[in-house]
């Protein structure tokens, strides 16, 4: 898959992050609607941590899925260390690394790409959905498993449904939802990437809902493989693909 290259990843210190932020966000588009029935594939991305002999690792995986058949396309991740700080607020800068090189190993070209973490649910609009959207040039969304608080502004829960939302309004803007997939179990909380609208998202997100997990599928089942990858190079403790 061909990956544009927006920015290096040499910067270690917050005015930078916030200034490539800034500039990022004026370009965001959240217009584009996409139908379900357009969709041929879609892929769901997820990484994973831990500490090797002081320095932090990270494993980023990819399942490609298709929309109709629910069948696995394509796997494929990257692995190693971490050179980029942990700071709150830019996530992305620490995770885009990996998920470049993952991308980048893809024979098959999504048509969506869904992240386990926020797209325009985020302080500056720039979870690591929609900063890696610039990256890959495709609609992204952001499908995280806890909730951002932005401005200390709390979500309200929705009804206990399948499908029942309430949207996240800040500032008068709305940032994402508070969707809720599976009834009785937690909500999770969309928002697009970029390249994409709300409502398209909240649609495809729906789409890809099974019995098994409050996650979209090709989110859980990237989930599931970091997991199984994080153990194999802890026990293996090597970085060689």
């Amino acid at each position: 898959m061909k990956i544009n290259h927006i920015h290096d990843f040499n910067l270690h210190h917050e005015d930078a992050f916030l200034a490539l932020q800034m500039e990022l966000k004026s370009q965001i588009q959240l217009t584009k609607t996409i139908s379900n029935n357009s969709l041929q594939n879609c892929a769901g991305v997820d990484l994973a941590y831990w500490e090797e002999d002081g320095e932090s690792v990270g494993v980023c995986s990819m399942v490609v899925l298709d929309v109709n058949s629910k069948n696995i396309i394509e796997k494929v991740h990257s692995v190693g260390k971490i050179n980029v700080p942990y700071v709150p607020g830019f996530l992305a800068f620490r995770e885009l690394p990996l998920i470049i090189e993952a991308a980048k190993k893809l024979t098959v070209d999504p048509d969506v790409f869904l992240f386990d973490g926020n797209g325009y649910l985020h302080y500056h609009h720039m979870g690591v959905a929609t900063h890696a959207s610039f990256f890959l040039n495709k609609p992204t969304i952001g499908i995280a498993k806890t909730y951002l608080r932005i401005k200390q502004t709390d979500f309200e829960m929705p009804d206990d449904e399948v499908g029942a939302y309430t949207d996240i309004v800040i500032d008068g803007e709305v940032y994402g939802r508070a969707l809720r997939t599976r009834q009785g179990v937690k909500p999770v909380f969309l928002s697009s990437g970029n390249f994409i609208d709300l409502e398209s998202s909240y649609q495809i997100a729906m789409n890809l809902i099974n019995q098994e997990s409050r996650l979209p599928i090709p989110v859980r089942l990237a989930d599931l493989e970091t997991h199984a990858l994080r153990k194999y190079y802890q026990e293996n403790k090597k970085l060689a693909e």
